[in-house]
C-alpha cells in the first residue's frame, strides 16, 4: 500500500539508524573512557563489583601510609641504637683503660671526663631518635600500625635505652679509682648486650614491618588487576566496531532517504 500519511519503510529505516547511533556512541564512550563499565548503567553488578574492589584499594593506600610510617620510625631508632653501641664501645675501652693501676692522676681524670662526655652523648642521642613525634628509644610508646583496611595492628614494641633506667649507667658511675672501674666495666659490659639485643629485636620487627608492605603492595596490584578486568574497555576490539558502526551508520542514512522518496512515486499515479 502507497500512503502519503505512513511511510514504513522510512520508519524501520529510522529505528535502525537511531540503533545504530545508539551503538556508535557507547562505542565512542568506551574509546575515549577506556572503560567498558564506566557507570551503573552500563552493568550495575560489574559496577557495584568494581566500585567495592576501589574502596578495598584506597583502604590498603592508608595501610601502606601507616606501614612506611612505621618503617621510618623503627630505621630511625635502629640508627640512634647502632649509635649508642658504637658508644659503649667507646665506653668500655676507657674504662678498661683506667683499670690501669699505673696511670697518674691527670690521666685518670681525663679517662673519666670522657667516659661522662660519651654517657652523655648516649642522652642526646635517645632524645632525638625521634620522627614525626614518636620515639621508641625512651621505652614509653610503643608502634601500632595498620596492617589491614579492617583495622588490624602491627604493634612494635619500645626499646628503653635510656641512659640510668635502660642502660643501667647511673651518673654516679665514675673512673676515678680501680674498684670504680669494675663496677663500671661491669655495668657497661652488661649494658652492650642490653643495647644488641634490643637493636635485634628493632631490626626483626623493622624487617616484619617491610615484608608486609611489600605483601600489602602485591595485593593492590592484584585487586588493580581485577578492577582492570572488571571494566576495562578492550581497545582494539572498540576501533574495529567503531569503524564497522560508521560504515553501517552511513548505510542507514542512504537507506532513509530512499525510505524517504518513495511517497513521490504517487505522484506519477496522478499524471
Amino acid at each position: 500500500m502507497l500512503s502519503v500519511n505512513t511511510n514504513v519503510g522510512a520508519m524501520a529505516a529510522l529505528q535502525s539508524l537511531m540503533s545504530t547511533q545508539s551503538e556508535l556512541s557507547q562505542v565512542q564512550s568506551r574509546i575515549t573512557t577506556g572503560l567498558e563499565v564506566a557507570g551503573p548503567k552500563d552493568d550495575g553488578a560489574t559496577y557495584a563489583i568494581a566500585q567495592n574492589m576501589r574502596a578495598e584499594i584506597a583502604g590498603l593506600n592508608a595501610v601502606r601510609g601507616s606501614l612506611s610510617h612505621g618503617v621510618s620510625v623503627v630505621d630511625v631508632g635502629i640508627a640512634a641504637g647502632q649509635a649508642i653501641s658504637d658508644l659503649l664501645i667507646e665506653m668500655k675501652e676507657k674504662t678498661v683503660a683506667a683499670r690501669d693501676a699505673s696511670l697518674d692522676t691527670a690521666s685518670r681524670t681525663a679517662l673519666d671526663a670522657d667516659f661522662a662526655a660519651l654517657r652523655e652523648q648516649i642522652t642526646t642521642i635517645v632524645t632525638n631518635a625521634e620522627f614525626d613525634g614518636m620515639n621508641l628509644l625512651t621505652g614509653t610508646n610503643n608502634l601500632a600500625a595498620l596492617a589491614n583496611d579492617e583495622g588490624a595492628l602491627i604493634t612494635v614494641l619500645a626499646q628503653n635505652m635510656t641512659v640510668s633506667n635502660g642502660l643501667g649507667l647511673t651518673a654516679g658511675m665514675d673512673l676515678t679509682s680501680i674498684a670504680n672501674t669494675s663496677v663500671a666495666l661491669a655495668a657497661v659490659n652488661a649494658a652492650i648486650e642490653n643495647v644488641n639485643a634490643k637493636l635485634a629485636t628493632l631490626g626483626t620487627d623493622a624487617k616484619s614491618l617491610e615484608i608486609h608492605d611489600g605483601f600489602v603492595g602485591k595485593l593492590q596490584d592484584a585487586l588493580t588487576a581485577g578492577v582492570g578486568n572488571l571494566v576495562d574497555a578492550d581497545l582494539a576490539k572498540e576501533s574495529a566496531r567503531l569503524q564497522s558502526l560508521q560504515i553501517k551508520e552511513q548505510l542507514g542514512v542512504q537507506a532513509l532517504s530512499i525510505a524517504n522518496q518513495q511517497p513521490q512515486t504517487i505522484l506519477s499515479l496522478f499524471r
